[in-house]
């Protein structure tokens, strides 16, 4: 005889609505018409195939969006992440996975003419902003910058009651628009060499080189107060924001890296590892990785001091092979690629050296903490649950300790999902300090003291 008592109620498996899953369509077609045309290795009717691939794009997401978040009240969607095929490593997780390391293996490592079709596709929109055709990694750019507005505007509606994440994600679009994709090109229209205000070294490891210090004085007139730019923000900015800040002015504010993850990797943020494993991992790797910067720089200078007699081509070739492997197939291929299985902040997890010397100044001096009250956690678990960073916030938020870690980028989703308002991002000042102490302090009156005989 069946007992009913004991039956167990499963989640609706009917994630999406017929509206949003028309709404999906569109925006498949889209990128299957780009796929299409890569295939092809060639496009015809140039402007109109890409206005279409990119106009079906946009009003794909924006249909879905407005379903998902403009017919309901407001307040975070995380509904069901874990039961989605694409959010909790099923099928479409794989395939999805699948397609970017693809893009990116091509990108990186295969000739030119394996994007042939995409170039010429992406060549009247080049013509306009740089004066000249396009190539791969204007293509690669045009394709980052757009996957970070319209994935910023499906964030900003999905967090759109929160002020601090609307800032955020405005930044983040505006620099990466303005600073990574925009000014790079119009320079080359007034004929001067492509630089990035937003990255410099460790990060961008060139611009450290004494290969960077021939060639920009030389290639402009300007050049020399690029040099003088990335070496201020390199041991002046860096430091001095990250005393008053924290890591967070950069990772989650500047970067074109923490863009892309914060905005199109947000649907997979809760699948970074929260494990002491993965931490210990994630510390090793990353300081290593930054070590091997710092020793590939100075390798290249001290070859160029001695003009080459001491270790020949060893330093250039220990730089190609950083390249490659960690700019190249750590960056790119694993730090995107794998967004559908590992979460959205693989590389700057474990491989970034800018987060690694980012988070030894917020770890040994920095105003910068979130500060938790320990006794409004309910221990729900939605802070560790959507950290990108892989920090068990939980952790702290039940022992009432302020969360000081070197890998937290201050992104502030822990706080924006708490339901109880534990967590708050903010700068330490006398008064913090102060009642941080109070919290960890158990005041005992004499007269409350009885002895027990």
């Amino acid at each position: 005889m069946k007992d009913s008592s004991l039956s167990i109620a499963t989640p609706n498996p009917a994630l999406t609505s017929g509206k949003q899953k028309f709404a999906l369509a569109l925006a498949g077609l889209g990128v299957l018409l780009l796929l299409l045309v890569w295939a092809a290795g060639k496009a015809l009717a140039t402007t109109p195939t890409l206005l279409a691939s990119l106009g079906l794009m946009v009003a794909g997401m924006w249909w879905f969006v407005r379903e998902e978040y403009l017919q309901r009240p407001e307040g975070i969607k995380n509904n069901r992440v874990w039961f989605g095929s694409l959010s909790a490593r099923g099928v479409w997780g794989w395939l999805a996975a699948i397609v970017l390391t693809g893009f990116y293996t091509a990108l990186y490592f295969l000739p030119d003419t394996y994007l042939s079709g995409l170039v010429v596709l992406f060549s009247p929109l080049s013509e306009v902003l740089r004066g000249k055709a396009a190539d791969k990694w204007f293509v690669y750019g045009s394709l980052y910058t757009f996957s970070v507005l319209v994935m910023g505007v499906k964030f900003m509606y999905k967090y759109r009651h929160n002020r601090y994440q609307l800032l955020r994600t405005v930044s983040v679009m505006f620099f990466q628009t303005g600073f990574a994709f925009l000014i790079p090109a119009f320079m080359q229209i007034m004929n001067q060499p492509e630089y990035y205000f937003t990255y410099f070294w460790p990060l961008k490891d060139y611009y450290g080189t004494p290969g960077a210090m021939a060639y920009y004085p030389k290639a402009s007139e300007w050049g020399i107060y690029f040099i003088g730019f990335s070496a201020l923000m390199t041991f002046v900015g860096t430091p001095v924001l990250s005393y008053f800040f924290g890591k967070r002015w950069y990772c989650s504010w500047v970067c074109g890296c923490g863009g892309l993850a914060e905005t199109a990797g947000d649907p997979f943020r809760h699948l970074s590892d929260k494990s002491l494993k993965a931490w210990k991992i994630e510390r090793w790797m990353i300081h290593s990785v930054l070590a091997a910067v710092a020793l590939m720089t100075g390798l290249l200078w001290l070859n160029s001091w001695k003009q080459g007699g001491v270790l020949g081509s060893f330093s250039q070739g220990f730089s190609s092979a950083y390249g490659y492997i960690i700019g190249m197939a750590f960056s790119g291929v694993v730090g995107v690629g794998f967004y559908p299985l590992m979460g959205s902040r693989v590389w700057c997890r474990f491989g970034c050296p800018q987060a690694a010397i980012l988070g030894i100044f917020q770890k040994k001096k920095s105003k910068f903490r979130i500060t938790v009250n320990g006794g409004q956690c309910i221990s729900c678990g939605n802070c560790s649950t959507y950290c990108e960073m892989g920090i068990d916030v939980r952790h702290y938020a039940q022992r009432g300790q302020d969360v000081v870690r070197a890998s937290c980028v201050g992104c502030g989703i822990c706080a924006a999902v708490c339901p109880r308002g534990v967590l708050r991002l903010e700068g330490a000042t006398a008064d913090i300090d102060r009642r941080t102490e109070q919290l960890r302090t158990v005041h005992v009156k004499v007269e409350d003291v009885k002895i027990l005989g």
